[in-house]
């Protein structure tokens, strides 16, 4: 009867999540759940463990805080780093600050919203690229600045080295 869910059982709320899904969830809320103002560090476990916060787990996480699910939903969508979506295969992070702006990343903007054919937040028809905005990479006197899956930092970027990075992440 182990496979039997119980009435309580939050699996049974939760279906669209898969079992990794579920289990990254479980673990984040066992980690956290008893922390003062544990809802933004179990959303960032969960973002880090997933890619994405999975809409499905928005009433796990509330049962698990005794809170309301509109309250963890109000949460996830206030603030533009969480995804409801899962990402691209990678995540291209343009730095929208002063600095990268006063040397160019405002064409670097256009440029790459008009080659990925996305907005912010948005992911590539081919599933390849995320394009988010973030603002400061602390790589100020060489702007426009980008980061990509947390790990490369690009200096520098113009159009044509935005296309190169790119077709390079595509393969």
């Amino acid at each position: 009867m182990g496979d039997t869910p119980s009435p309580h059982d939050s699996s049974l709320a939760d279906g669209d999540m898969t079992l990794g899904q579920r289990a990254a969830v479980d673990a984040v809320l066992a980690l956290h759940r008893g922390r003062p103002g544990a809802l933004l560090p179990i959303l960032h476990g969960v973002q880090d463990a997933l890619g994405w916060v999975p809409p499905a787990a928005v009433p796990t996480i509330a049962r698990a805080l005794d809170l309301g699910r509109a309250e963890v939903h109000g949460v996830v969508s206030f603030y533009h780093h969480f995804r409801s979506t899962p990402p691209g295969r990678h995540v291209v992070r343009l730095c929208r600050a002063e600095a990268c702006q006063a040397l160019g990343a405002r064409a670097l903007e256009a440029h790459a919203k008009q080659s990925l054919g996305v907005d912010w937040h948005g992911t590539s028809a081919d599933g390849a690229i995320t394009l988010e905005p973030v603002y400061c990479l602390g790589n100020c006197g060489c702007g426009p600045s980008l980061l990509v899956d947390d790990e490369e930092l690009h200096a520098r970027v113009t159009p044509a080295s935005f296309d190169a990075l790119v077709a390079e992440l595509r393969r």
